[in-house]
């Protein structure tokens, strides 16, 4: 471990790279902290730890706490992930957004990331707009508004204030992507949920230390998180690989050498996980904003609460859907046995050319069911056996799922990066 620590800083280009996605999350929690004008912040806090609910502190971990003080970066990432979501369902559906994915190179991707960023305004506006209005609308037990200024100036000021922090948010992720170590929204996900874990562990203490809760329940917690954890190395570690043979080019030399082609179980990542908690959490968010005035609004918030049994049906449904429509995303069976056939490559015992596209759509179909269903379980269990133990803090499936994920994305990046400069040190001693 302490060799690969050194590895990694003795090569400089990863050192600047891990210096500036630190000072990236410096900022970010720095932001968390800054609450918005006219907005009395330890009343807010009180007021959500008193009633906030289990949709509001899944959205505050994913907050990094930030919503619980409405501070600049109260939304988090959760609209860009939104108008991720919506580019990519309208790529397969709009001809032309396929035309610049497919066919445009570089400026195709550029533009579409233009239009995710424009939609992601929208979405950031909207929501902003709505919590404003909610926040106005919030007393106290003893009757007094939490808003000290006029409500229009504070819903204005709000919405303007905190429309602008999440899109800085979304340009510091992109920064980390560029400059930095691994995918930059995943990473500030990651800082979101790691900057909570000790408060966490702390709140656990005290109640253990007052007999709140028993010793035996905090064990069989974590007992459920080290298992979870195990788990999702495990599948996203896991690999199918196709034997490959290649005709031998080699002037004087005959016969094949063999190599293989590797598919994950879990192709997609933590990207399935990230797509089903935004879609739950949006309309369960707008949902909230009128709940005391709408019968309706309070239904859907009680259905899609993650205390419910209909939250954890749809959230299973909606881990399986993304787990194969980002798998479709990322893989194309006919581009991988295009790409075969022109090098001279083939599976052994599987004609060249379209029948190599179906037998690795097959295998591809029933490895992603096989790790959708075994992502959705991990996902799922910690919640229901945590709700059974009344463990009070939300460390669950789904934030074990980004942490592990996104850690060891990042450490095969090191990884990369470690490869690759010793490769070009052997290029210059030879």
């Amino acid at each position: 471990m302490l060799a690969q620590i050194k590895n990694i800083l003795e090569v400089k280009e990863l050192r600047d790279r891990i210096v500036y996605t630190l000072l990236i999350f410096a900022v970010y929690r720095l932001g968390t902290h800054i609450s918005v004008p006219g907005i009395d912040a330890q009343a807010l806090t009180s007021y959500f730890n008193s009633a906030g609910g289990a949709l509001f502190n899944i959205y505050n971990l994913f907050s990094g706490g930030a919503l619980g003080r409405l501070s600049v970066f109260a939304l988090g990432v959760m609209p860009y992930i939104s108008a991720a979501i919506i580019m990519q369902l309208m790529t397969a559906v709009v001809p032309t957004l396929e035309r610049y994915q497919k066919e445009e190179g570089d400026y195709g991707r550029w533009k579409i990331s233009q239009y995710t960023r424009y939609l992601t305004l929208a979405i950031s506006a909207f929501q902003s707009l709505g919590l404003a209005i909610w926040i106005s609308n919030l007393k106290t037990e003893t009757g007094q508004t939490l808003v000290s200024e006029s409500t229009i100036v504070f819903i204005i000021t709000t919405t303007i204030i905190i429309t602008t922090g999440t899109m800085f948010l979304m340009w510091l992720g992109e920064k980390i992507t560029e400059f930095g170590i691994g995918n930059g929204i995943s990473m500030l996900i990651l800082a979101s949920i790691v900057a909570r874990v000790p408060d966490a562990i702390i709140k656990t203490y005290e109640l253990l230390r007052v007999g709140e809760i028993k010793v035996f329940t905090a064990a069989m917690a974590i007992l459920v998180i080290v298992v979870v954890v195990a788990g999702i190395i495990y599948i996203q570690e896991a690999e199918r690989r196709i034997p490959i043979q290649y005709a031998r080019r080699n002037v004087g030399a005959g016969g094949t050498s063999a190599t293989y082609l590797p598919l994950k179980l879990n192709p997609s990542g933590v990207i399935p996980i990230i797509f089903a908690v935004a879609i739950l959490m949006f309309p369960a968010t707008i949902a909230q904003m009128f709940a005391e005035q709408s019968h309706l609004a309070r239904v859907i918030v009680d259905a899609l609460s993650p205390q419910s049994y209909v939250y954890f049906v749809i959230y299973v449904a909606l881990i399986i859907f993304f787990a194969y429509f980002y798998t479709a995303i990322l893989i194309n069976p006919n581009d991988v046995a295009d790409n075969l056939r022109k090098n001279g490559g083939f599976i052994p015992g599987i004609r060249a050319g379209q029948q190599t596209a179906e037998y690795i759509n097959y295998v591809l179909t029933r490895l992603v069911f096989a790790g959708s269903i075994f992502l959705a379980i991990i996902a799922v269990l910690p919640m229901l056996l945590i709700r059974w133990l009344n463990v009070p803090f939300y460390f669950g499936g789904t934030s074990a799922l980004i942490v592990v994920v996104v850690a060891l994305d990042t450490l095969h990046q090191m990884e990369a990066h470690l490869a690759m400069k010793r490769y070009e040190g052997f290029l210059k001693r030879g």
